[in-house]
């Protein structure tokens, strides 16, 4: 007769856990990801300085992000004060992918009636090709179904998987601003009309909008800030040139970025 060994966290790991009873030298947790198993957060590793109230930090029922600082058989230390707030946020991250990734799974299980161990080798072979399952839907959304075709599905998982995909909104962002644009040539309307226009003709994820003499609006749309950023500095600065060139002037502020999809 086997018996099963219970998997362990890694002493220095970042951990999901939520609190189960709160008491006056600390709180004993069950960590999320290893089965629920126990651990302890002491008073000394909640907050700096004195603390005067645990419950005052952590509450029954709570979800915390925690560092685990040793473990020793059944020992688990953790601590809350440890944890960077960066580290809180990629945590946070990752346990909301996985959770969608979940969802996703159970989706696809439902749809073409897979067995548990069909759906656990499946998420099996995800993980060799992305860091996580969600990642990897997200990517079929973006570029279609052969981005797993060294996976070797069945026709059956892949097709299910592909129309699943198909209705994936993917996440997007918006970032826009204001360009006031004058030019008191008699046909300065026209010039920057057609400056404009030959612009938008160049990117379809830009639109350009008329606000009103001498304003217009600009908003670029596109996966995450970062790359937004990079389509709109060229698009500014050719603007500003052509503009400046017809002897006309060009003044561009900046408005909020907000995101305009969340999968």
């Amino acid at each position: 007769m086997s018996t099963e060994i219970q998997e362990m966290p890694e002493q220095g790991e970042i951990i999901l856990a939520t609190v189960t009873k709160v008491m006056d030298h600390g709180a004993y947790v069950t960590l999320d990801e290893y089965d629920d198993i126990q651990g302890f957060l002491h008073i000394s590793e909640i907050a700096p300085g004195w603390i005067r109230s645990v419950s005052r930090f952590v509450k029954d029922g709570e979800k915390k992000v925690l560092l685990v600082k040793k473990v020793k058989a059944d020992d688990i230390d953790l601590s809350l004060k440890q944890v960077s707030k960066d580290q809180k946020k990629q945590k946070l991250k990752e346990v909301k992918k996985y959770e969608k990734g979940k969802t996703l799974l159970e989706n696809l299980q439902e749809k073409i009636n897979l067995t548990d161990e069909e759906i656990e080798k499946l998420e099996d072979k995800m993980y060799t090709q992305f860091d996580s399952v969600y990642d990897g839907f997200m990517e079929i959304a973006r570029n279609g179904i052969s981005t797993i075709t060294d996976l070797k599905l069945t026709k059956k998982i892949t097709t299910a998987i592909e129309e699943i995909c198909s209705k994936i909104k993917l996440p997007s962002v918006e970032i826009r601003g204001i360009m006031e644009i004058t030019n008191n040539k008699p046909n300065g309307v026209e010039i920057i009309k057609k400056t404009l226009l030959d612009i938008i003709k160049k990117d379809s994820t830009m639109d350009i909008t008329y606000l009103g003499a001498p304003k217009y609006r600009i908003s670029i749309i596109s996966e995450n800030f970062k790359d937004a950023e990079k389509l709109l500095k060229p698009i500014i600065e050719e603007i500003e040139i052509e503009i400046e060139k017809k002897k006309g002037l060009f003044k561009f502020t900046r408005e909020d970025s907000k995101k305009t999809r969340e999968n």
